[in-house]
């Protein structure tokens, strides 16, 4: 059920561009990046998105489709990217990338994909209406679709 709240374009509430470096705490024992931490951040960083889209406190539902892609090292930059796909009643998907920046070159490589479903909270921790989002680019149009595949996916539908 979708909902019936005035909605926001995607933009409004997108990170494109959240940075971070790899430090030698965040490595596994092959020196790359633990699987983990990479999780870690990225929650972080759909959050904000959640939060910045609902006006809300939001809570992580369900991570899918988690793809490792390939390895960050000591020293890398990492660029995060991420958008609301898809408004529900309460809760909302965010698709969310990890890139890989060459400080020297600033080449990018696409090395880790998620999607995040988050619950948008009141104040006495229940679910609480979100407005809708307002997919405007074709690739917003596209995500927006595929989102109620996923959905439908995991409520075993």
């Amino acid at each position: 059920m979708e909902t019936t709240l005035p909605g926001k374009y995607v933009s409004e509430s997108a990170i494109n561009d959240q940075t971070a470096i790899v430090f030698p705490n965040d490595l596994n024992a092959y020196g790359t990046l633990f699987g983990g931490r990479v999780l870690e951040m990225a929650d972080q960083v759909a959050a904000v998105v959640a939060h910045r889209h609902s006006g809300r406190d939001c809570v992580t539902l369900a991570i899918d489709s988690v793809r490792f892609l390939a390895p960050a090292r000591r020293g890398d930059i990492l660029v995060f990217q991420a958008a609301v796909n898809r408004v529900w009643r309460t809760s909302m998907e965010v698709g969310l990338r990890a890139l890989v920046e060459d400080y020297k070159t600033l080449e990018r490589k696409h090395i880790f994909s998620a999607y995040f479903t988050f619950v948008a909270m009141d104040e006495q921790f229940r679910p609480v209406a979100v407005c809708a989002v307002v997919p405007v680019t074709d690739e917003e149009k596209r995500r927006y679709e595929e989102a109620e595949g996923r959905r439908e996916r995991r409520l075993g539908k």
